[in-house]
């Protein structure tokens, strides 16, 4: 088995190998714009070489463990905060770091954690994707009341009907820079109208989400923002669900449920 160390770069990486099989041993840099490092570790799996690679969790390095995976190679990921903790020199350098990784893999001192699939970070990127769209949606939502309000408009959440967007519409300022930020609003609104299709391979698994703009605003369509409930096998590895946040409950709700009333207990329990 070929055991590399990998101090990975997003430009490059610098490796430190051996085979603990002959004993050969050497170090490397690969550039990845020239494609020096596929190249690499394509040569190893046409000669049938059984590669194990340890780097650190660290980020951009999505296509390199594609390949890795495309390769059928085995992948360690290991936890930067413990393998800090284990060098001994205090020089560091991209060599010493290879190396401190390699080190580790030979003598099973490497700190692996546990990472999800390709297919389950995708979902979590989709999820990301969706949740920028929807702070877009709500800073154009801002701008807009406040434009409306500013005329002397104030309709709140039914400004996002369909009578609210043609008052919106009909405004008329005296001043230029409302007429601009109020067309601008408008261009970016109907931009991103049909943003909320699904892309992706996985995005069937996701939970729907209402993320459209005035066609799906209308306060008419606001219950389809629900996310229904996700089947457990396809449920994501993730801290917390992706569903709708619930309300609070109110004083008098919460005085209920905290100090129930005791005649309504003993007319509760008195019936047979």
């Amino acid at each position: 088995m070929l055991i590399i160390g990998v101090d990975y770069h997003p430009s490059f990486q610098q490796i430190a190998y051996v085979d603990n099989e002959t004993g050969e041993c050497g170090e490397q840099r690969l550039m990845h714009s020239e494609g020096e490092a596929e190249r690499f570790y394509r040569e190893l799996r046409q000669r049938g070489v059984v590669v194990r690679v340890g780097m650190e969790a660290t980020g951009h390095a999505r296509w390199f463990e594609r390949l890795l995976a495309e390769l059928d190679f085995e992948l360690w990921i290991g936890d930067p905060a413990q393998i800090r903790a284990k060098r001994v020199r205090k020089q560091k350098t991209d060599r010493e770091d290879a190396r401190l990784l390699l080190t580790l893999l030979i003598e099973n001192r490497f700190p692996r954690i546990w990472v999800a699939d390709v297919k389950n970070r995708d979902l979590r990127q989709l999820l990301w994707h969706r949740h920028r769209l929807v702070q877009i949606r709500t800073r154009i939502m801002n701008q807009l009341q406040a434009v409306a309000m500013n005329e002397g408009l104030r309709r709140q959440q039914r400004l996002w009907s369909q009578a609210g967007r043609a008052q919106l519409e009909s405004l008329t300022s005296p001043h230029p820079i409302s007429q601009e930020e109020l067309r601008e609003a408008f261009n970016a609104s109907d931009g991103m109208e049909c943003r909320h299709h699904r892309t992706g391979p996985h995005s069937d698994e996701l939970p729907r989400r209402c993320t459209g703009w005035f066609a799906t605003i209308n306060p008419d369509n606001l219950s389809q923002c629900a996310a229904p409930s996700v089947d457990p096998s396809k449920r994501l590895d993730v801290p917390g669900e992706y569903w709708r946040p619930r309300r609070k409950p109110r004083g008098q709700e919460l005085k209920t449920r905290t100090h129930p009333d005791p005649n309504r207990v003993s007319r509760i329990a008195a019936q047979p």
